[in-house]
């Protein structure tokens, strides 16, 4: 008895010493340049802002593919002619978004109008691990359709990406924003 007393005490008296916490959660520090935009040089039947930092490809049939090297990602932009086909266009749109349903968590969707312009359109957020976490499609309803969509070179890993989906989804909003038809 004598000894479990004496072995009682000792552990009281060497287990007092400064509680153990646990570290807090780390986040990555990652610097994302302020935006700072230009007109789209090449002519279009439509132009936009885009960011100093992207670079353009030119594709055929007035599309583009706008690059961030340093983030490995591109927005694609897809260009069609409205010719009676509007309803066929808006649906093919979406079945190109909700085709990530089998990967995405949520599909987010905001609408976008703006009559003085005659710019009408829709940005989705995929959120989970899809092939594309934003596109969007925007229309002046009678003769122009654009669609987008947001890629990275990489395997998707929703919460690894999330600071350059939001990073980037700024300068999508801002395509949106600025967008004028010729």
């Amino acid at each position: 008895m004598r000894k479990f007393l004496i072995l009682f005490v000792v552990l009281i008296f060497f287990s007092c010493n400064k509680e153990t916490m646990p570290k807090p959660k780390a986040y990555l520090s990652l610097d994302y340049p302020k935006g700072s935009y230009q007109k789209l040089k090449l002519q279009r039947p439509y132009s936009f802002f885009i960011s100093k930092k992207a670079m353009v490809k030119n594709d055929k049939n007035n599309w583009l593919t706008i690059e961030y090297p340093n983030l490995k990602a591109s927005i694609d932009i897809t260009y069609r002619p409205v010719q009676n086909n509007l309803k066929e266009l808006l649906v093919e749109s979406q079945k190109l978004v909700f085709k990530h349903t089998q990967k995405a968590e949520q599909i987010i969707s905001n609408d976008f109008v703006n009559a003085k312009k005659r710019v009408f359109g829709t940005l989705y957020e995929i959120t989970g691990n899809a092939a594309s976490q934003i596109q969007f499609h925007v229309t002046d309803s009678t003769d122009h359709f654009i669609k987008g969509a947001l890629y990275f070179y990489i395997k998707p890993n929703y919460d690894s990406l999330l600071p350059a989906i939001s990073y980037l989804k700024k300068d999508i909003s801002k395509i949106i924003e600025t967008l004028e038809w010729r």
